[in-house]
């Protein structure tokens, strides 16, 4: 399984339009657009799964500055999210970096 990021799209870009998009190049698992929480619009971005990883790195080759609805798509393999440090254990630090003392 290869996760794909997909940038630089449309706002009014939909999942199946994508998926349309990626399928050209093999059987895709998964299409997400990411939203914004607050107001649920397209923050521009989307994750794509595709199970064959040669068929993944075809799709990205051929989509990659591929200009569609007059944007060029920024499409890449995706990188793991990197943590923020602040996972439990993780107490906040006030504006001179000194660790505060969780009151719970």
């Amino acid at each position: 399984m290869k996760n794909i990021f997909v940038g630089n799209l449309d706002f009014g870009a939909t999942e199946a339009s994508v998926r349309s998009w990626f399928e050209e190049y093999g059987t895709v698992e998964r299409v997400q657009i990411i939203t914004d929480r607050d107001t649920g619009r397209s923050r521009g971005f989307a994750f794509v799964e595709m199970a064959d990883p040669a068929e993944a790195d075809r799709a990205i080759e051929g989509l990659n500055g591929a200009s569609v609805n007059g944007r060029s798509l920024n499409v890449n393999e995706a990188r793991p999210r990197e943590s923020s440090g602040r996972g439990q254990g993780q107490g906040r630090s006030n504006s001179y970096g000194q660790r505060r003392q969780s009151r719970w």
